[in-house]
């Protein structure tokens, strides 16, 4: 289903999640005892309750947050001041107020832990801007991902993603506040994504962190297979047999992370990898691993300006050899994040 333009987005998806929410709240009791009189019937310990209060809770945080963003777009003088540094610096920190609830109740309600292991020091300290760029594997992730960043590490994030996240009014209003790229297929009148990233990373300072997703897409077998025939039918035939070697991960694109690099020349490069929620891609994958009790293990790997190729050919090597280390990562992680 195509993405409808942002005008009636705001008029009619934010409102209507609003309002849903109001509903929703108001006849909680009903669908509790529904979701208990079902428990019974269904294998897992009160599966259809807990599903129950994942997806209220989501509406009822969603609708939340729209009601502090109007707020804030109404105390910016109906949007004339929303781009000042102040009001940027208000909506992060709203951003990471929200997160936090989130991951609280995740902690909660699912038993999810998440730990990093081996974080290089200077990743949590501000002081240069970083490009950080992270295996997709999920939804998941781009939410634990910002959330580290905002409130483990102090950082501000500029996001490359996907426009059909703007389905989400939260995410939609947010990100199209803060400086962001939802990316579409193909061109969109604002140029190619490589313009776009560029133009994206331009300017970070010192406290920027600039999240891009070289994958292109939440990893599947099917999607590993189609990346190594697309290699293969440009001509790439030695980064299609790198890519073969790779059993957990996508072959990345390297368009977007040249683009960064040449724009912030002076960022260093903060690679994440993760495990834990490898197979939650969908309702019904959530619906299957209820209840959780799921372990999910990050690892940051933190590389100085210094470091970084300059020759577009060595950074495009640099990227696969990365890719090849999360990939064994991976590995070896896998079956403890259970």
């Amino acid at each position: 289903m195509p993405l409808p333009p942002r005008w009636l987005r705001r008029l009619l998806l934010a409102p209507g999640v609003v309002l849903l929410a109001i509903l929703l709240v108001t006849t909680v009791p009903l669908w509790v005892l529904l979701a208990l009189a079902a428990s019974p019937f269904v294998p897992g310990h009160l599966r259809p309750l807990r599903l129950l209060w994942i997806g209220c809770f989501y509406l009822v945080w969603d609708a939340a947050a729209l009601l502090c963003l109007f707020v804030l777009w109404v105390g910016s003088g109906f949007g004339w001041r929303v781009r000042s540094p102040a009001f940027q610096r208000a909506h992060y920190v709203l951003a990471g107020w929200f997160l936090r609830v989130l991951f609280w109740q995740a902690r909660w309600t699912l038993r999810l832990s998440i730990d990093v292991v081996g974080t290089d020091p200077d990743t949590a300290l501000p002081g240069r801007p970083e490009l950080v760029l992270c295996r997709h594997a999920g939804p998941g992730d781009s939410f634990i991902l910002i959330h580290a960043l905002v409130n483990w590490f102090r950082r501000e994030p500029r996001i490359v993603l996907k426009d059909t996240l703007q389905w989400d009014p939260a995410i939609d209003v947010l990100l199209n506040r803060l400086p962001s790229r939802f990316i579409a297929p193909g061109r969109d009148g604002r140029g190619s994504l490589t313009d776009q990233v560029g133009h994206l990373a331009t300017g970070l300072d010192d406290n920027d962190a600039f999240v891009i997703f070289p994958e292109g897409g939440n990893f599947t077998p099917k999607r590993r297979l189609r990346a190594i025939a697309r290699l293969r039918d440009r001509g790439h035939e030695r980064m299609a047999l790198r890519a073969e070697a790779m059993r957990h991960v996508l072959a990345p694109q390297p368009g977007g992370l040249l683009a960064a690099l040449d724009a912030a020349p002076d960022a260093g490069v903060i690679f994440v990898a993760h495990t834990g929620l490898d197979r939650m891609l969908t309702v019904n994958d959530v619906w299957r691993e209820l209840p959780m009790d799921k372990r999910l293990v990050m690892r940051f790997w933190s590389v100085p300006p210094e470091e970084v190729p300059t020759d577009r050919q060595q950074r495009i090597d640099w990227l696969y050899e990365w890719w090849s280390r999360i990939d064994e990562w991976i590995a070896t992680n896998h079956d403890d994040a259970t």
